[in-house]
């Protein structure tokens, strides 16, 4: 089919692979809409999003409204990137991880409405944090949805929907390989549009992917150890799984699970409590006899380092205890 004039909608490095692919598939970017600059950095200064900068990069025009709820908080905000969405004339808008809410208006006015490319297998992890969640939760697959968009948080109808393996990912490899895998389903979407069946969500299965927040990443030992591991995992690079130890907030950053007979010969200690110290990792006693051994820390300030590297600064013994 011939090129498509596309509205594009999202803000991190997530939906700037979907962008690239779409102008690589020889569409047209008439507009590109994306979060406003945000504090970043030590210094704080303003700093565009991911997909501001490739638009800025392509010579794409840009739109930062701060809503685009007409009798919301900024109406002429809203307003003004009404004007621009209907002088742009697009034949699609695709969104992803764009991070405001589309009232009916914006799903109305392309010619195809609103797609999605969506993180997770729908209606698994509707919501904010789908490639986390389905780490910390243990699910062997997760995937990408096209989902043809509605009102309703990720309620929309499915029109693509593809699986992959999780394996031993953590957030950040999941999340690349999401992405890529988002880019190619869109550009079959759009080359498929109008074709598509669609097929309404079933009502059974759903769950919700929160935010993640900081104050999550804390460590409470008395968990499983798989459990342990898997926030370890879902929760890198962002905010990074921590817990307190003499005095010291350390990250924990890679992790894998063993029982206590396989890393001491000794009785099953408090959780929390450090069963072996060694190059190869630190061996912290979990819930019911089981255990974590970490091999890649981080002090405050410091670098991501593999253990036997961070044993040279930060003198740990069996016995000592993380908080």
């Amino acid at each position: 089919m011939s090129p498509l004039r596309v509205v594009f909608a999202g803000t991190p490095e997530f939906a700037r692979v979907a962008l690239e692919a779409i102008a690589a598939a020889g569409h047209e970017v008439v507009l590109v809409m994306s979060q406003p600059d945000r504090p970043a950095g030590r210094g704080m200064k303003l700093q565009a999003s991911p997909v501001k900068q490739c638009a800025v990069a392509s010579d794409w025009p840009v739109a930062q409204p701060r809503s685009l709820r007409l009798d919301g908080k900024y109406p002429d905000e809203a307003s003004a990137a009404r004007d621009t969405l209907l002088a742009a004339r697009p034949d699609v808008m695709v969104v992803a991880a764009y991070g405001l809410i589309l009232p009916q208006w914006v799903l109305d006015l392309p010619v195809h409405g609103c797609l999605n490319i969506h993180a997770s297998l729908l209606p698994r992890w509707r919501g904010a944090a789908p490639i986390h969640r389905a780490i910390e939760a243990g699910d062997a697959q997760t995937g990408i949805t096209i989902m043809q968009m509605d009102a309703g948080l990720d309620t929309g109808d499915m029109l693509l929907r593809e699986a992959l393996d999780i394996g031993d990912d953590n957030t950040a490899r999941l999340h690349d390989r999401l992405a890529e895998l988002g880019g190619r389903m869109i550009v079959e979407a759009l080359a498929r549009i109008g074709m598509l069946e669609r097929t309404p969500q079933p009502a059974d299965g759903v769950t919700y992917a929160s935010k993640v927040e900081k104050h999550e990443a804390l460590i409470d030992w008395a968990q499983p150890a798989d459990a342990i591991v898997r926030r370890i995992r879902a929760f890198d690079p962002f905010p990074g799984a921590n817990s307190p130890l003499d005095g010291e907030t350390v990250k924990l950053w890679t992790a894998h699970t063993h029982a206590h007979a396989e890393a001491v010969s000794m009785e099953p200690a408090a959780p929390g409590t450090l069963l072996a110290v060694s190059d190869a990792g630190v061996t912290v006693a979990a819930a019911a006899g089981s255990a974590v051994t970490v091999t890649e820390l981080q002090r405050p300030g410091g670098k991501r380092l593999a253990v036997a590297d961070f044993l040279r600064g930060f003198d740990l013994k069996p016995g000592q205890a993380f908080g």
